[in-house]
């Protein structure tokens, strides 16, 4: 299809977008400091290369999913980072979640390159990408993102431009406020029923019909009947998000009172050592499981 696209970090959700990237007819570049994420891309049919330098070296557009701002920095502004192929002209996608003043100041990091930057977090989980129903909020210059567009449109069920670099990640803060606080509240709100001597199927038909009703219950609701917490967005994902949107809120002005009560649950989760298990296991800690 024309660009070049290579994309850094080959976890869960990386690899999950370069496969349906390739579903889609491009060829992709890949890069990953795990050597067993690179040959399971490799099997995909991606090509694994040494470094994120070498990456942009080959590259039109680069993308990235990581999960700490120290990773991003190391692979777009350190030694081996994207910064030292010296390609003016290359563009930037970073979608990892992240606050949105170090979006901002990634970006002018790489303009001072040459690199023009979207910054593209994603809403939904790595399942959601195999079948689409993902969404992107992109933040970034108007020309820059009608370029990446017909590359994100088809990967998603939405993607929207929404503004400046920095706002795609105040975007994702404020959905992850959201999503994270509501996981806790509905595994308060299924023990306190299981307790109550209310059945899983009681549950399910009354609050499936009910106000409750919508694609959080019917995403959480399986994994809480059946205490299933293969990971999916895990634990740690949960605490460090809740953890941004503590900070931003408060830049703003705001002193949020229920995402820090929820996202002690969720640090509990973590003390017990399911931070890599899916954020549903927050139950246990309301069983009280965490604490042996």
């Amino acid at each position: 299809m024309g660009e070049k696209m290579g994309m850094i970090g080959l976890g869960k959700m990386g690899l999950a977008l370069a496969r349906q990237m390739m579903n889609d007819g491009h060829e992709l570049f890949g890069y990953d400091n795990d050597p067993e994420r690179m040959k399971l891309f490799e099997a995909k049919g991606g090509t694994p290369l040494a470094s994120s330098k070498v990456l942009a070296e080959k590259c039109d557009i680069t993308f990235s999913i990581l999960l700490k701002p120290e990773h991003i920095e190391e692979n777009t502004t350190g030694p081996n980072g994207i910064v030292q192929a010296g390609k003016e002209g290359l563009i930037h996608v970073e979608m990892s979640t992240m606050p949105p003043d170090f979006q901002i100041g990634l970006a002018d990091k790489l303009f001072g390159h040459g690199i023009e930057m979207l910054d593209a977090p994603i809403s939904g989980s790595n399942n959601k990408v195999d079948d689409r129903t993902i969404t992107f909020m992109v933040g970034g210059k108007d020309d820059v993102f009608e370029r990446v567009r017909p590359i994100l449109e088809p990967l998603a069920n939405a993607t929207t431009h929404t503004g400046e670099v920095g706002s795609g990640a105040t975007m994702k803060v404020v959905t992850n406020l959201y999503v994270n606080s509501v996981t806790a509240l509905m595994a308060e709100m299924v023990i306190l029923g299981e307790r109550t001597g209310l059945s899983h199927a009681t549950m399910e038909e009354c609050l499936g019909a009910g106000s409750v009703k919508g694609a959080m219950w019917e995403t959480m609701r399986p994994r809480f009947f059946n205490r299933d917490f293969a990971p999916r967005g895990a634990v740690e994902i949960f605490a460090k998000d809740m953890g941004i949107a503590i900070n931003l809120a408060k830049e703003h002005g705001i002193d949020l009172q229920v995402v820090p009560a929820a996202r002690k649950m969720f640090q509990r989760a973590e003390a017990a050592g399911w931070a890599k298990d899916d954020a549903s296991r927050v139950l246990e800690v309301y069983e009280g499981k965490d604490r042996g």
